[in-house]
C-alpha cells in the first residue's frame, strides 16, 4: 500500500503489485500524458504504413486496383478484429497493461519486418520494364504480408487496451474525475489525428519522393520510441485487476438460462439468485437489479429450490450443474452488452464508407493534376484533409458546441452520444452523394479531355477536397462518439470488451468494403464493363459511390429505429451529472449523492439521454 498524503484512488484500481494506490500520486491528466503521446507515436507508426498501403500495392507489387483495393481492406479488417483476442486476454488473463506490453513487442516485430521488406533487394520486387511489371514472387509476397499481419496481431493487443489504459487513469467514484474523463476521450482523439495528419503529410511524401525504406524506417523508429515513453509513465499509472473473461461469463449466462428455459419466473424479482452487496462494495463494483428486458435470460438467476439452491451439491442433487445459478448482476451486464450488439451492426457500413478514403479516394487522386506551384502532392497526402477537419471539428464540438448545447438540454455531454452518432451517420450520407456527383463530374471531363501516358488528366486534384473534408467532419462525429458510446455503456467489468467492439465494427466494415467491392464487379462485370477496374477514367465508379450512398441512408434508418429505443446505463448517466453538480454545471442535472456510490439498482430505467 501507498504512503503519502491524500485519498485512495475508490474505483478499484491498484498498482502493479495488487496495491491500492493513492490518487495524488498515480492516475489523471499527469499519467495520461505518457499514454497520449504513445498513442501520437503509435497512430505516425500505423497510418505511416496504412495511408499508402494501395499505392505500393499497385506500384511496387504491381497489383491492380480490386486486388490492391481487398488486400488492404481485407488487413485493415483484420487489425481492427484481432482486437477482440487481445481484450479477452487483458480482462480475463494478464490485465491491461501486461496484455498492452506483449502486444507492443509484437507490433514493433511486423514494423521491423516490414521495413526490411521494403530495403533489402532480395525482398522488392523488381520495377517495371516498360509496360511489363512483373508480378511479386511468393518469397517477397509472403515477407511483406507476414509484417502487415504480424503488425494485426500485436495491434490486437495494444488497441482494445491503450486507451481503456488511459479511461482508467480516472476514479468513476470522484467526481471530478469523472466529468474529466468526458473530455478525455475528444483529446485521446485529436492527439491520433495529430499523429495521422504528419504521416499522411510528411511520411506519404518521404515514401513516394524519396524511398520507401525511409518512409517506412521513420514510423518503425516512432514505434519504438512510443513504446519507451508509455514504459516510462509506468510509475504513475492506476490499474484494474482483471475479472475474469467477460465472453465466459456471458456463455454461462446463456447456457444457464436454455437449460433452464422450462423454470418459471418468480414473481417477485428479490428471489431471484444474488450476492450481499459487501461483495461488490469490496469489488469497488456495481451491483444490479433485476429488469424486464429480455427476460428470458433471468432464468439463469432462478433458484429451482431456494432452501437448497445456495448450495453447489443441492443442486447437483436436483439434477443442475453448478455453474447453471448466476448472479442477477451477472445476467443484466450479459443484457446490457447484448443490447450494444444491433447499434454495434449499424457501424459497420459507415465503418465501410470509411475504408474509401484509404483506397480509392486515393486512387481517384492519382488520375488528377497534383501540381501545387512547384510541388507535386502525393496522392495519400489528401488524407490530411480528412484529419485537418476531424481536428477542427472535434476541437469546436468539444470547446464551442458542447457548452452551448449544455445549457440548453441540460445534458453533461450537449446532447446524447447516440445523438452525436446519428449526425455522423447523416453527413456520412451527404458525403457518399457529394462524392458521387464529384466522380461523375471527374468522368465527364475524362471522356472530353485525353489523359496523359500515365492516365492523369489535367483537372486538378483539389477537386476531390469536398469529399475528404466532409468524410473528416463525419467522423469528427461518428468516430469519437462511437468509441465513447461502446467503453460508457460496457459494464464496469467489461471496459476492454467494450472498446473492442468498437474497434470491430471497423474490422468488419473493411471486410464489408472487400465484400462490396468484389460483388459489384463480379456483378457489373456480367452485364458489360465492370464498375471499377484498373483504369478508373473509363469506369463507373460514380454509380458505386451512388450504390454506397443508397446503403448509408438504409442504414441510417435502421440506426435511427434501433437507437430511439435504447435505454442507457443509469449508473453512468446519475455519476456524470453529480460530476455536472460538482463544477456548477446547468441547473436541472441533479441526482442524489448515494447514487454515485455502490448500491443496489444500479441499472435501472434510466430512460434516454
Amino acid at each position: 500500500m501507498e504512503n503519502g498524503d491524500g485519498e485512495y484512488a475508490q474505483d478499484g484500481s491498484v498498482d502493479l503489485r495488487g496495491n491500492p494506490v493513492l490518487r495524488s500520486k498515480r492516475g489523471g491528466w499527469t499519467a495520461c500524458t505518457f499514454i497520449v503521446v504513445y498513442e501520437l507515436f503509435e497512430r505516425m507508426a500505423y497510418y505511416g504504413i496504412a495511408s499508402n498501403l494501395v499505392m505500393y500495392m499497385t506500384r511496387n507489387l504491381h497489383q491492380g486496383i480490386v486486388e490492391a483495393s481487398n488486400n488492404v481492406t481485407n488487413w485493415s479488417g483484420t487489425v481492427f478484429l484481432t482486437p477482440l483476442i487481445g481484450a479477452v486476454v487483458a480482462d480475463a488473463y494478464l490485465g491491461r497493461y501486461w496484455t498492452f506490453v506483449a502486444g507492443s513487442a509484437i507490433y514493433l516485430m511486423g514494423m521491423i519486418l516490414l521495413t526490411l521488406s521494403v530495403t533489402v533487394p532480395a525482398l522488392k520486387p523488381p520495377p517495371c520494364d516498360g509496360t511489363t511489371c512483373p508480378r511479386a514472387s511468393a518469397l517477397e509476397l509472403g515477407v511483406y504480408f507476414g509484417g502487415l499481419y504480424t503488425i494485426a496481431l500485436g495491434h490486437g493487443g495494444t488497441k482494445p487496451n491503450i486507451s481503456t489504459i488511459g479511461a482508467d487513469q480516472f476514479d468513476d467514484f470522484d467526481p471530478v474525475e469523472k466529468l474529466h474523463k468526458l473530455s478525455f476521450f475528444n483529446w485521446w482523439m485529436f492527439t491520433i489525428f495529430l499523429g495521422i495528419l504528419f504521416s499522411t503529410t510528411v511520411l506519404v511524401y518521404l515514401q513516394d519522393n524519396v524511398s520507401w525504406s525511409v518512409g517506412y524506417g521513420i514510423p518503425t523508429l516512432g514505434l519504438l520510441v512510443s513504446i519507451v515513453i508509455f514504459l516510462a509513465g509506468t510509475p504513475m499509472y492506476r490499474h484494474k485487476k482483471p475479472q475474469g473473461s467477460p465472453l465466459t461469463s456471458m456463455g454461462k449466462v446463456v447456457a444457464a438460462a436454455v437449460w433452464k428455459h422450462k423454470v418459471e419466473l418468480p414473481m417477485d424479482a428479490k428471489q431471484l439468485h444474488e450476492l450481499e452487496l459487501e461483495h461488490y462494495t469490496s469489488r469497488k463494483r456495481f451491483r444490479m437489479d433485476a429488469t424486464d428486458s429480455m427476460r428470458f435470460l433471468n432464468k439463469a438467476a432462478v433458484k429451482v429450490n431456494p432452501e437448497k439452491d445456495d448450495n453447489d451439491d443441492d443442486r447437483e442433487s436436483l439434477g443442475l450443474p453448478p455453474w447453471t445459478l448466476c448472479t442477477v448482476t451477472q445476467v443484466e451486464e450479459t443484457k446490457q452488452m447484448a443490447k450494444l450488439v444491433p447499434l454495434l451492426l449499424t457501424m459497420f457500413v459507415p465503418c465501410t464508407l470509411f475504408a474509401q478514403a484509404g483506397t480509392l479516394f486515393v486512387k481517384q487522386a492519382a488520375t488528377l493534376d497534383r501540381r501545387f506551384g512547384g510541388f507535386q502532392v502525393p496522392p495519400a497526402s489528401l488524407g490530411a484533409v480528412v484529419v485537418l477537419a476531424m481536428l477542427i471539428c472535434v476541437a469546436l464540438y468539444d470547446r464551442v458546441f458542447v457548452p452551448v448545447a449544455r445549457r440548453r438540454t441540460m445534458n453533461p455531454r450537449g446532447i446524447t452520444l447516440l445523438q452525436r452518432i446519428g449526425a455522423g451517420l447523416l453527413l456520412q450520407v451527404v458525403t457518399m452523394a457529394v462524392t458521387a456527383a464529384i466522380e461523375s463530374h471527374r468522368l465527364g471531363f475524362a471522356r472530353s479531355h485525353a489523359p496523359d501516358a500515365a492516365g492523369v488528366l489535367p483537372l486538378s486534384i483539389f477537386l476531390l477536397l469536398p469529399q475528404f473534408v466532409l468524410m473528416g467532419a463525419s467522423d469528427a462525429l461518428l468516430l469519437v462518439g462511437q468509441i465513447e458510446f461502446f467503453y460508457d455503456q460496457a459494464p464496469e467489468s467489461m471496459k476492454s470488451l467494450g472498446t473492442a467492439l468498437s474497434l470491430t465494427a471497423y474490422g468488419a466494415g473493411n471486410i464489408l468494403s472487400s465484400a462490396v467491392l468484389s460483388l459489384v464487379v463480379r456483378v457489373t462485370g456480367k452485364w458489360g464493363t465492370p464498375w471499377v477496374t484498373n483504369n478508373l477514367n473509363t469506369s463507373r465508379l460514380d454509380y458505386y459511390y451512388a450504390l454506397l450512398a443508397v446503403l448509408a441512408v438504409a442504414n441510417l434508418s435502421v440506426y435511427i429505429a434501433l437507437s430511439r429505443r435504447y435505454t442507457y446505463r443509469a449508473e453512468s448517466r446519475e455519476t456524470i451529472a453529480i460530476a455536472m453538480d460538482v463544477q456548477g454545471g446547468p441547473a436541472g442535472v441533479h441526482s442524489k449523492p448515494a447514487s454515485v456510490g455502490l448500491r443496489s439498482g444500479a441499472l435501472t430505467k434510466a430512460g434516454h439521454r
